[in-house]
């Protein structure tokens, strides 16, 4: 499925007046990965309260053990000091990479900004070298924009 078809699916349940954020933001991870063939792995991590730590919310995939991240370790980390985004083609070519997967080649990492504040990201890995272009990182901004709302 295209990114352009799946936006007004996004929405769809961003406004879902039924749902709770929690449940949106899971049903969000599954339709990414069941819809894209590369995510093989979706998640959102937060900032947790006053911490300088991430948390994992919601995801779809593979459990993980990394259900905290500290800033500054692995991608997710770094991209809670950077607040850019962050692709990496080739995950054994990092050093601050924290291995969630042996079959994870891939990842890529978009912050979350509420009011010109990162507050979290969304995160996907994926099994496949390489695969992530400039459109991954436009649809995923749009995706954390549609979140942001319900934030």
């Amino acid at each position: 499925m295209t990114f352009e078809a799946l936006k007004p699916m996004v929405s769809s349940i961003i406004n879902d007046k039924v749902l709770i954020t929690e449940e949106k933001l899971s049903k969000i991870c599954e339709l990414l990965k069941e819809n894209i063939e590369y995510y093989n792995w979706v998640g959102f991590y937060f900032k947790n309260g006053d911490k300088d730590e991430l948390k994992l919310h919601a995801f779809a995939g593979e459990p993980t053990d990394h259900t905290i991240i500290p800033f500054g370790k692995g991608i997710c980390g770094q991209v809670a000091f950077s607040n850019r985004n962050f692709v990496v083609p080739d995950v054994k070519a990092q050093n601050n990479y924290i291995a969630c997967s042996i079959f994870v080649k891939a990842e890529i990492v978009i912050p979350l900004f509420v009011n010109g504040e990162n507050v979290g990201q969304i995160d996907i890995d994926s099994h496949t070298a390489d695969p992530f272009t400039n459109k991954d990182e436009d649809f995923l901004e749009f995706v954390n924009g549609e979140v942001a709302k319900i934030l």
